[in-house]
């Protein structure tokens, strides 16, 4: 991965931006739902991705996929736009719509390198779901979409519970998919929480579904 230095008027932006890699993984927005289609090493990137937005709440962690076809034999209804892909904690509070300019000004960056360590992501089992459900919880994911962009937006407790998802599908689809062939899908979705109408602020989907593709 690579980090760039912004500066926007008096303040300085920091993004990481991932490497392209011949993985697939592929984003875009349906319009009803937005859709993600990830290889076992899409989704490993995508891993990757989530760990140091769950780490640090001052950077934004940028993955370009825009150009990613998606796969051959998927129909989308209507015309479809394809995305790239923010994770950016809530607290920085970016406005999205400076995006366009930002993304202008990154330049070629500092090369760096990270590890997804074990404990970014607890176990599913060890998720209290539950506290999903109650009204005054306040750790999910919001959704925007600027600048051919899809942001996903959060707290590091919702960045840390919402990334055991990609990182499950990463280490269990391959194993699920041989032992099930046929037409079926392994997926995993992530919302903006329980109580959310289908499309958040600004009429975007408000929920993710990431599906396996092996191929």
């Amino acid at each position: 991965m690579r980090i760039h230095r912004v500066l926007m008027g008096d303040s300085e932006i920091r993004v990481v931006r991932l490497a392209p890699a011949p993985a697939r993984l592929a984003l875009r927005d349906d319009h009803h739902w937005l859709s993600m289609y990830a290889d076992r090493e899409g989704a490993t990137r995508l891993t990757a991705m989530w760990s140091p937005a769950a780490r640090s709440v001052r950077l934004l962690v940028y993955l370009p996929i825009r150009a990613d076809p998606v796969p051959g034999d998927v129909v989308g209804d209507g015309v479809p736009v394809s995305l790239d892909l923010v994770l950016a904690h809530h607290s920085l509070q970016f406005p999205t719509a400076s995006w366009k300019r930002v993304r202008a000004r990154l330049g070629t960056g500092r090369a760096h390198t990270t590890a997804t360590p074990d404990r970014d992501f607890p176990d599913g089992a060890a998720i209290d779901h539950q506290r999903w459900y109650h009204r005054t919880y306040r750790d999910h994911l919001g959704f925007d979409i600027a600048a051919h962009t899809l942001f996903v937006v959060g707290s590091p407790t919702a960045f840390r519970e919402h990334g055991a998802a990609p990182r499950d599908l990463a280490e269990q689809a391959p194993a699920h998919m041989h032992r099930h062939p046929g037409p079926g899908h392994c997926c995993v979705e992530l919302g903006s929480g329980p109580w959310t109408e289908a499309r958040t602020r600004g009429n975007v989907p408000a929920r993710l579904h990431i599906q396996y593709c092996d191929t």
